[in-house]
């Protein structure tokens, strides 16, 4: 298990905001971001998955983690490549794997919202 550091990708738009968690393996989980300033989010995975699960979750207090939905209200919990819109709104967001092996998934969400 590791904790996988997060890449800001830079955009030419103000209001738009990328982030990375590149190569993510078994019982990995993503270093938290503070993304509340940016509501209106997509999750997209990547990668080759091994069996893998990975989930998307949310916390306002960095401690307490629960998986994250669509606005359909589905889980955002993927076992393939993937494209989904972020539901909730909380002050920390992080991806979390469990299961597979050979895994090496990039999670990226793009958010608009707020100029910082």
């Amino acid at each position: 298990m590791a904790t996988i550091a997060k890449v800001l990708i830079p955009s030419q738009r103000q209001r738009v905001q990328g982030i990375k968690w590149e190569a993510m393996g078994n019982a990995d989980v993503g270093a938290p971001h503070e993304m509340a300033a940016w509501p209106d989010r997509t999750v997209q995975l990547v990668g080759t998955w091994g069996s893998a699960t990975i989930v998307i979750q949310g916390s306002n207090d960095g401690t307490n983690w629960a998986t994250l939905r669509d606005p359909a209200g589905n889980n955002l919990s993927f076992t393939a490549d993937g494209l989904k819109a972020i539901l909730e709104n909380p002050r920390y967001i992080r991806p979390s794997s469990s299961g597979g092996t050979g895994t090496d998934v990039d999670v990226l969400i793009y958010a608009n919202g707020e100029t910082l």
